[in-house]
């Protein structure tokens, strides 16, 4: 297992990028990652590390592979997938650019509006007609991946129509896509991170690690709060200070063989005040925990 970091652990992702004035540029970020012992990242929005003429000189000045991209895709709305697939083949432009044939498209359900007002509330799911629209979504954009040589990987999200167990079922009976493992964002969807690995075995073929608090899980949706929320209080937290079994679930991935990229998150939004090195310390702290809880 090699381990990798990700800019939404540094507050750079597509909430913050160009919105708020404190996020860090790209070199300064590349530099914290390698810096605190990763050996990878993943690519944050689209154009954040670099275009197709610089990314791949970027990540080899600081000693880093590029592990996979996050790939929105309304799955469910043929009169919007289109849109979506012109992003995922930039995506792909990227991942050609750096050299990076084994990374990861990150394929992430578009939910819906409701669902992103609702985080762990289990707002209405599809129903049989949009299930089969999912489905035929998700083979559109595999043959886009795969025509390309990437093969994706299916990402269960809070605030998308892939969160509950009864979803995540679903999903994967309707498709043969290999299954990311996210201990935070299943635990959000009810699901239970260590069954979950054990039970999609083989299928698992990427992994992001969190923590995190579900006492301000609990309150953001007793308040009904946005997931935007959730990050601002810090609903993901520094490994080992959240309620995730993250050493029983390092024995699960060693159970059934893993051996792919272990990506650490740590989803913040910035605060009007603060620097850089809150986010580059939380995250050294983050590596040196799993060497010693973890073994890896």
């Amino acid at each position: 297992m090699r381990i990798a970091s990700a800019p939404l652990s540094y507050g750079a992702f597509e909430v913050t990028v160009g919105i708020y004035p404190n996020v860090p540029g790209p070199d300064e970020l590349l530099a914290e990652i390698a810096a605190a012992g990763y050996e990878g990242t993943e690519l944050g929005p689209p154009g954040y590390l670099g275009d197709v003429g610089v990314l791949r000189t970027r990540l080899e000045r600081h000693g880093l592979a590029l592990t996979g991209g996050w790939c929105p895709i309304r799955f469910s709305e043929p009169e919007r997938l289109e849109e979506d697939l012109r992003g995922l083949e930039r995506t792909l432009d990227l991942f050609d650019a750096a050299g990076a044939h084994e990374a990861r498209p990150v394929f992430g359900d578009g939910g819906s509006d409701e669902r992103r007002a609702n985080p762990g509330r289990g707002a209405p799911s599809l129903d049989d007609a949009g299930w089969r629209r999912w489905a035929d979504g998700v083979k559109r954009a595999q043959e886009v991946a795969r025509g390309r040589g990437y093969e994706p990987t299916l990402h269960p999200h809070t605030s998308t129509f892939v969160e509950s167990p009864q979803e995540i079922e679903c999903a994967l009976e309707l498709t043969d896509i290999g299954v990311l493992v996210d201990t935070g964002h299943l635990l959000l969807g009810s699901n239970d991170p260590i069954e979950s690995i054990r039970s999609w075995g083989a299928r698992v073929n990427y992994v992001h690690v969190k923590d995190v608090r579900l006492g301000v899980v609990h309150q953001v949706v007793a308040e009904r709060a946005d997931v935007l929320e959730g990050w601002r209080r810090g609903m993901f937290c520094e490994l080992g200070q959240g309620d995730v079994d993250l050493p029983a679930f390092f024995d699960a991935l060693r159970d059934v063989g893993y051996d792919g990229w272990i990506v650490v998150e740590q989803d913040r939004i910035p605060r009007p005040d603060e620097q850089l090195g809150e986010a580059a310390e939380a995250q050294v702290r983050n590596r040196a925990w799993l060497q010693e809880h973890a073994g890896v």
